[in-house]
């Protein structure tokens, strides 16, 4: 596999245009035809420098596989990396505008039972270019620009645990956000992660005042544990001394998730202790309906149970929403439409045609302002 040019940040291109003897300009060219997400041999370049990008860069390291279309027009698309590898994305339409879902890892190593991801373990990370990627390919599947672009914000919420791939997350984050790149603002990113609190911690200080959010998922340290095994790592506890540094550090309230799981987190007991355990935060709680994953086989709360916990949560004065599903008639919690992509390869299916439903439901909250 080659380098990926979507990599690089300005300054960088600049370099790479300067060590080939070419004048400063094309590295604007550069990065105004990465930007508009086109391959590396539409960008007008000299056919010099045109021939020593094509020998060291992929041609075009993410591209759209698949396209699934919702009836409320959500779409999920299935990316193929230039290693052949497959991640997935969401894009969601709300009324202030248009947040895709973007995918950190090839798979994920965190092992939490509710999610599918990790059903395959970790075959590795993705590169910031690889990322941002999947940002430009579907702003330009869109018909957005740079101007007008079709996707106005972004969650890094889809396959992988962005806190272990670091380095390249944070690469992405500043790329993403620069002036000259898309420029994406921070206040209109959000970032979950399962609570890997030493990267927690050191976000805090890389000044970047993103939206953070945390899988809480449970009340006390052995619930979580039975769902999530980074609990036997790090307790709630750390985990809400990191938010309070990040909170400090950006003035950025920061978000927890709360997945209802039937007989496991979802009884009024569980949010009066969840309550408890968040009074007096600058926080917001994102509850979620469970997207069932077969082979974990744990159970969703249902709709009473769920809007019943919602209203002893605020009556005890938290801030909580309960996440609307979107695009339920495509399916796919993250990571299920690969794992069927690839088990229909298997099988020679996915050459008649993908199948259009997978049997569950996905979405997003509103990104905190």
């Amino acid at each position: 596999m080659k380098e990926i040019l979507q990599d690089k940040s300005m300054e960088e291109l600049a370099a790479l245009v300067a060590a080939a003897g070419e004048k400063p300009f094309r590295a604007r060219q550069l990065m105004e035809g990465l930007t508009q997400g086109k391959k590396l041999s539409e960008i007008p370049v000299s056919a010099a420098l045109r021939a020593r990008l094509t020998e060291a860069f992929e041609e075009e390291p993410v591209r759209i596989l698949e396209t699934l279309t919702a009836r409320d027009g959500t779409k999920k698309f299935l990316f193929a990396l230039a290693d052949g590898n497959i991640v997935e994305g969401v894009l969601m339409k709300y009324k202030y505008g248009n947040t895709q879902c973007v995918s950190t890892q090839v798979g994920c190593r965190m092992g939490c039972r509710f999610c599918a991801s990790t059903l395959n373990g970790l075959v590795r990370n993705l590169t910031a270019g690889e990322i941002l990627g999947q940002v430009l390919a579907v702003n330009r599947a869109e018909g957005g620009t740079k101007k007008e672009r079709a996707v106005t914000n972004i969650v890094l919420m889809g396959s992988g645990e962005p806190f272990d791939n670091y380095e390249n997350v944070v690469r992405f984050l500043r790329n993403v956000t620069a002036e000259e790149g898309l420029g994406v603002s921070a206040r209109n990113i959000s970032l979950s992660t399962c609570g890997l609190v030493p990267q927690m911690r050191r976000f805090a200080e890389e000044g970047i005042p993103l939206n953070l959010t945390v899988s809480l998922h449970a009340v006390t340290d052995e619930e979580r544990a039975r769902t999530m095994p980074v609990a036997n790592a790090y307790k709630i506890a750390d985990i809400l001394d990191a938010c309070a540094c990040y909170f400090q550090k950006t003035g950025r309230r920061y978000i927890f998730e709360y997945s209802l799981i039937a007989g496991e987190n979802s009884d009024l007991a569980h949010a009066a202790a969840l309550a408890h355990l968040l009074k007096g935060r600058p926080c917001h709680v994102n509850l979620i309906r469970l997207n069932a994953v077969k082979e974990r086989h744990l159970l969703a709360a249902d709709e009473k149970n769920a809007q019943a916990f919602l209203k002893e949560l605020v009556s005890r004065g938290i801030s909580a929403t309960l996440r609307r599903s979107m695009g339920s008639d495509i399916g796919g919690a993250c990571g299920q439409l690969r794992v069927k992509y690839i088990e229909a390869k298997k099988t020679g299916a996915a050459d008649a045609g993908f199948p259009k439903s997978c049997g569950a439901d996905f979405g997003e909250e509103e990104p905190q302002a």
